[in-house]
């Protein structure tokens, strides 16, 4: 299943748990947080100040 910038971050990390890597390389620590359960990804990445689509596509990279 390929990752989209409408996907929670909660759903991304139930898709393909590697995707945490990815997030924390990017100083997201999207794990413990509450609200990963109810953000998008290109919500977080605008929070975090990272491109949405270069985040999209390191996660769809990330290793299933």
């Amino acid at each position: 299943m390929a990752i989209t910038k409408d996907m929670t971050i909660a759903e991304v990390l139930r898709v393909n748990p590697n995707t945490a890597k990815v997030l924390f390389s990017l100083g997201m620590q999207c794990l413990g947080c509450p609200t990963a359960a109810g953000e998008t990804v290109a919500e977080a990445a605008q929070a975090h100040g990272v491109d949405p689509d270069d985040l999209v596509e390191k996660l769809n990279a990330a290793e299933a």
